[in-house]
């Protein structure tokens, strides 16, 4: 029988943490890299070669793939006949502990994202735990451990229905996908979750997410299994939609669908679907009493040697001369590199302008938005000689209801993010004349290499989404909505899907 040291699962937890935060699943790097190569359209080919590159650099220089570093999801799976040295520490206090020390390194510190009393005050933990634990208890004497860094722009595009015995799954799945934007950041995977109750299918859909990425296979060998062939028929269905990477229009929207089911009540078909973004974040390892599990680096050479170069009519603006009437040039669609000051502000700083706005206090000293763009960001902390840590874009549409106020009364001109904006705040970019702008969800190491300089200039208790002033040196960017209010996440995706039919009609 084994005995598993308490610290060795510790160690175990905090070296895993460390190591999916920097190296992505080869599997996944491989279907991206697949993807690319096959793509016709431009935004989306631009979007998956900033994403692979990315992930080499964040390999090589051991920092974050994305700044929002995630949620941990761990499934626990202990052996009825395995042993713990000590036993002065529950399962989750473990998971917990290791997540700690992983958050908390040194040398690699990664984003604190989580908040406590979610319903009222929402404070930062510090540490990012607690973690989300699933325990089970199984045959044998060993302990399995599958571990994910769960990003919230993928999470909150979570889907739950309870269909009628009879309702078609796929579907459920190709009327839904379109209804979740891009904020999850695609090319992702899909997790889907089927039966047992509520609750079941939504941890059966997390899950699925651990599995490798290998739809390729299945289509090479065929379907066999009623889940096998429900993977490849939604697969195709979803890329058929058009969405693309970034929900810019495309080819592939997804690398892959995974599913588990579970028996469930005659009368119910319960269905759970999550998304994983382009930051796919996990790993999988086993202890069995002889110490720690260690986790082998990939090699360099494993990924693909891939360039963003600059096109020939990209747009190089200077953010400190930029006029409101310069911006009226930019259209959707086109490429602009950025150089100059900005600053950053999400949720949290702009629910509290708002309040400062309607008291009558004004902006906060330090921050003058006369002209000026605001990028939604909330950054990794730096280490050594960064300027910053990884800081790539979060989901614009959570920005959505103070984007009015903001353009109304601040003097702001342009908003960065990533994906889409609601067609409300479409509207109102277009009322006010203003832009938004995206950045490559999932590129966040790389956009940190474009950040010259950085401070905070308002809001320090806020931590990560403290307002901070930006001095950028070409910073990628897509005109995502224009100041007529020509909006590339609804033109990008309906183009390709008449693309994509039309080319297998050719076929």
């Amino acid at each position: 029988m084994a005995v598993i040291r308490q610290q060795d699962f510790i160690d175990s937890i905090e070296d895993a943490l460390q190591f999916i935060s920097y190296y992505h699943p080869l599997d996944y790097v491989k279907a991206v890299e697949k993807a690319y190569n096959k793509e016709q359209s431009k935004a989306a080919k631009d979007a998956m070669a900033q994403i692979l590159i990315n992930s080499r650099m964040s390999a090589e220089g051991k920092r974050p793939l994305c700044q929002d570093t995630g949620i941990i999801a761990c499934f626990v799976k202990i052996g009825m006949e395995a042993q713990w040295d000590k036993t002065d520490m529950t399962v989750q206090q473990m998971v917990d502990e290791g997540t700690r020390r992983a958050y908390l390194n040194k040398d690699n510190p990664l984003r604190a994202s989580i908040v406590s009393d979610p319903a009222g005050a929402r404070k930062n933990t510090k540490d990012n735990t607690p973690s989300v634990v699933h325990i089970d208890m199984v045959s044998g004497g060993n302990i399995e451990v599958m571990i994910a860094a769960k990003g919230g722009g993928s999470e909150n595009k979570s889907k739950m229905v309870m269909l009628n015995p009879s309702d078609d799954i796929a579907e459920w799945v190709v009327k839904t996908l379109p209804t979740m934007g891009a904020g999850w950041c695609p090319p992702g995977m899909l997790g889907i979750g089927i039966g047992g109750t509520a609750e079941k299918a939504a941890v059966m859909a997390k899950e699925s997410l651990m599995d490798p990425v290998d739809i390729q296979e299945l289509i090479d060998r065929g379907a066999t299994t009623t889940e096998e062939k429900l993977r490849l028929d939604i697969f195709k269905k979803v890329n058929d939609l058009g969405i693309g990477a970034q929900g810019l229009g495309g080819l592939t929207t997804v690398v892959d669908v995974k599913i588990k089911s579970f028996p469930t009540h005659a009368a119910s078909k319960p269905v759970v679907m999550i998304p994983n973004c382009a930051a796919t974040r996990h790993v999988h390892f086993h202890l069995d009493g002889s110490g720690a599990a260690e986790f082998v680096p990939p090699k360099m050479e494993d990924w693909p040697d891939i360039t963003w170069e600059v096109g020939k009519d990209t747009r190089r603006v200077n953010l400190d001369t930029l006029k409101k009437e310069d911006i009226q040039q930019w259209k959707a669609g086109e490429t602009v590199l950025l150089s100059g000051k900005m600053l950053t502000g999400r949720d949290a700083a702009h629910k509290r302008i708002q309040t400062m706005l309607d008291n009558g206090e004004g902006l906060p000293d330090g921050v003058d938005l006369t002209n000026r763009f605001i990028y939604y960001v909330g950054p990794v902390d730096a280490v050594g000689n960064e300027v910053v840590g990884p800081a790539g874009p979060t989901t614009a549409t959570r920005m959505d209801k103070f984007t009015d106020m903001m353009l109304e009364k601040t003097g702001l001109i342009g908003m960065i993010g990533k994906a889409e904006r609601g067609p409300a705040t479409v509207d109102s970019i277009a009322k006010h004349k203003a832009v938004y702008l995206m950045a490559v969800g999932g590129a966040a190491y790389l956009v940190s290499k474009a950040i010259k300089k950085s401070k905070v200039v308002a809001f320090e208790d806020l931590g990560m989404e403290a307002i901070y002033e930006f001095e950028v040196e070409d910073m990628p960017v897509t005109v995502a909505v224009d100041s007529n209010g020509s909006n590339v996440h609804d033109t990008g995706p309906a183009l390709w899907k008449v693309k994509i039919a039309d080319l297998e009609k050719a076929q």
